[in-house]
């Protein structure tokens, strides 16, 4: 992948870093490791949602040269809480595209949901690194996001802990959409199983939204919580894997893992299996795509092995997890399909959380989404952007 993102070093000048979502579990962590070091980066530009007093605090903290919140009745409280500092305040959404566009080295793409596909594109447009963390704009624009990394000469880095595990068992070599052509077999996507791994499928029925956000490893936010829950965030990486990495669809599994240690595995050709193993903690991953190709020294708790004792692993149930026929059934229908299954799973999931549908109803009303709108080509964004709509429409339809 040519051009200035795979020159593999550290320019002379501290890294210039951009975060898009700071004030997410991932901006935060992202932020964290960014204190740590602050000699290293120097930040062009923090994004946020809504939260202005955190996002303020945090371009404080950060030095930041512009802090953007995607909402503008929050305008006001930003300026006035960074008055007197040099930091630009903008809000709204052409304001985060254009943060995104700002010359970087290495920005972070956190924010979440669909709402990150368009800053995302602007980010790989200028031909930075661009550390991914929003897995919902590779899936609804796997095809579309991976010709702008080309075109432009950027480099895609996958935060999420499985991507980035397989990226680091292929070698980090800057090139993370041809292990096809790397002697690779396989892929296999760990899952923890998530807080309802054990339950029936009448026990699942009954559970409240306070069960499904309480994850048994992973500390996250609502929605990747929920997403966990019913595995559609598993069902959602295999379509990333697809397009990160380059394999089709029937060479990438899931494998679940309740310990979450081994954070996924890489089958090859003559046999072997590489793992990459590390606590849960997503610092590990941030750090890896933050300080790449160097390794970054992080406060994450240190794997042990004999505390730990055993490793096990089973297949998911599809009957009781359907989120991964779903998401297979998007990929392998192509064009749009994966758009409309983001968009009906978001609205299904803030319902559930809402307390107006019950937890099984998320993948039926999914479901009934993808049986009932046809899927179109991926052209451009505003293919993706009519799916989305669609999804959302029929979805809020059926939940009535």
């Amino acid at each position: 992948m040519p051009g200035p993102a795979t020159e593999a070093r550290f320019p002379d000048r501290p890294r210039r870093v951009s975060i898009l979502g700071a004030t997410g579990s991932i901006g935060r962590s992202t932020a964290a490791l960014l204190r740590e070091r602050p000699d290293l980066y120097d930040v062009q530009a923090i994004v946020g949602g809504d939260r202005a007093a955190e996002l303020a605090a945090l371009a404080l903290a950060l030095g930041a040269k512009r802090a953007v919140i995607a909402n503008p009745d929050r305008l006001a409280e930003l300026s006035g809480l960074l008055a007197g500092s040099d930091i630009e305040v903008e809000a709204g959404r052409e304001a985060v595209v254009a943060a995104a566009a700002l010359p970087a080295d290495w920005i972070m793409s956190a924010i979440t949901g669909a709402a990150g596909l368009e800053p995302t594109m602007a980010a790989l447009r200028q031909g930075s690194f661009v550390a991914l963390a929003n897995k919902e704009s590779i899936v609804c624009a796997g095809d579309l996001m991976i010709k702008a990394a080309h075109a432009h000469g950027s480099l895609i880095l996958p935060v999420d802990s499985e991507h980035n595990a397989i990226f680091q068992c292929l070698g980090s070599r800057g090139e993370s959409d041809g292990a096809a052509d790397m002697g690779v077999e396989k892929l296999i996507l760990t899952a923890s199983g998530g807080p309802f791994r054990q339950l029936s499928l009448a026990e699942m029925a009954h559970v409240r939204p306070s069960d499904a956000l309480a994850h048994p490893v992973w500390s996250m936010g609502a929605k990747i919580s929920i997403d966990s829950a019913t595995m559609m965030n598993k069902g959602f990486e295999i379509i990333e894997a697809h397009h990160l990495f380059g394999l089709p669809p029937a060479r990438i599994e899931v494998l679940v893992h309740p310990q979450s240690v081994i954070h996924s595995m890489v089958g090859f050709v003559d046999g072997s299996h590489l793992a990459q193993l590390g606590s849960p903690d997503m610092r590990i991953p941030i750090a890896s795509t933050l300080g790449w190709p160097e390794r970054l020294t992080t406060g994450a708790p240190r794997l042990d092995l004999a505390e730990i004792g055993d490793l096990t692993f089973e297949p998911p149930d599809p009957i009781r997890f359907p989120a991964l026929r779903l998401a297979r059934s998007a990929l392998e229908a192509g064009g749009t399909a994966p758009a409309l299954l983001n968009a009906a799973n978001e609205v299904a999931v803030e319902a559930f959380l809402q307390g107006a549908i019950g937890f099984l109803d998320i993948a039926r009303i999914c479901e009934r989404v993808l049986d009932d709108i046809e899927s179109t080509r991926l052209m451009d964004l505003a293919a993706v952007a009519l799916a989305d709509q669609q999804g959302r429409a029929l979805a809020k339809q059926l939940i009535g």
